[in-house]
């Protein structure tokens, strides 16, 4: 498995966090990038929106332990939950 490496002591799991602003917060810079896309001619863009991608290596034997710790890591830490929502991928 191409993502899947072994480690000392487990294997190592992927995990995709996805972070975005929710629905009705104001993106000034996904306003700004389609104000750019509608000057470079990209007239079929009806809205942008603009979040971060964090990709997370860890060493674990259990996907499900997994996913319950990178949850835990997004409620703390990783988005701002007043105003972003996330989508969590965990890849072997």
């Amino acid at each position: 498995m191409p993502c899947r490496k072994e480690s000392i002591g487990g294997e190592v799991v992927k995990a995709i966090v996805n972070v975005y602003l929710k629905e009705g917060v104001l993106d000034p810079q996904g306003k700004a990038v389609h104000h750019a896309l509608d000057l470079l001619g990209f007239e079929g863009v009806e809205d942008v929106r603009v979040g971060k991608q964090i990709v997370l290596r860890l060493k674990s034997t259990n996907l499900d332990s997994a996913r319950a710790e990178v949850e835990k890591m997004a409620q703390e830490i990783l988005a701002n939950t007043v105003i972003e929502d996330y989508t969590i991928e965990i890849v072997e």
